[in-house]
């Protein structure tokens, strides 16, 4: 049986009186696979969203954390916050943190250790931009934030990391990389946790798509052998779009 994660990432979207609003529509839609599902929302949301998915197996993450557990560092939150709320989920390395807030693979690094310190699985993104596919260097692009980000995890802690390959010129554009794009890259992907560890490792990791999924493409992405679900951005903040996804990957389960 193929595994699926479909992950919502809101970004800065929604007030928290919206957020659950979406979880109570969401809930009534009876999710077939509920527990393949994930909403990873602002930081003033996750308790609300916590307590509106309890006992429904919807879970739920963050969209950042760092990697010190306290300290002067203003406006951030450390893991042991998110512990306390209980999130299963914290996407980490997305393409906007790394363009808008200098976020480094070393920085990446040290974010994956302490989320699995805490067992928080991470959602790491790795993508590469237009640029540098059109130049045919995305496999080298991306093997190198890959080694870098799993410097020092055992086999045992990299099999419980979620991969989302999304490639940056896909993300908000309303461009997708095509179902066989998509699938080469997440196979290489799958590859390199191969050469790093071992094919037990590669197989038992989850391997997003994300980058403009939505309806009308999902099924394409979510057949492809390697794909294992999607981190959604925009489709994510309607919840008839979400469910049509989810309801995508429970039929192909």
């Amino acid at each position: 049986m193929k595994r699926f994660l479909i992950a919502g990432n809101w970004k800065m979207n929604k007030t928290t009186a919206e957020a659950v609003q979406f979880a109570e529509e969401l809930k009534a839609q009876n999710l077939p696979n509920p527990e393949d599902v994930a909403i990873m929302a602002p930081f003033t949301q996750l308790q609300a969203l916590k307590d509106a998915f309890a006992g429904t197996g919807i879970s739920v993450g963050a969209e950042n954390v760092h990697y010190e557990r306290s300290g002067a560092f203003t406006g951030e939150i450390s893991v042991d916050m998110l512990k306390e709320i209980g999130v299963e989920y914290c996407v980490i390395g997305h393409s906007e943190r790394r363009q808008y807030f200098n976020e480094t693979d070393e920085a990446v690094n040290r974010k994956i250790k302490v989320l699995l310190e805490e067992g928080i699985i991470p959602i790491l993104c790795v993508g590469e931009s237009l640029e540098t596919r059109e130049a045919g260097q995305e496999q080298l692009f991306v093997s190198q934030q890959i080694t870098a980000d799993f410097e020092g995890l055992s086999a045992a802690d990299a099999a419980k990391v979620v991969i989302a390959y999304e490639p940056v010129w896909a993300i908000g554009t309303g461009k997708t990389a095509s179902p066989d794009q998509a699938e080469e890259m997440c196979a290489f992907i799958r590859g390199m946790i191969e050469g790093l560890y071992d094919a037990e490792t590669a197989d038992q990791m989850i391997i997003q798509y994300g980058g403009s999924m939505k309806p009308a493409n999902a099924r394409d992405l979510l057949s492809k052998k390697d794909i294992n679900g999607g981190l959604i951005g925009g489709a994510s903040l309607k919840v008839k779009d979400f469910t049509e996804i989810a309801k995508i990957a429970a039929e192909l389960k």
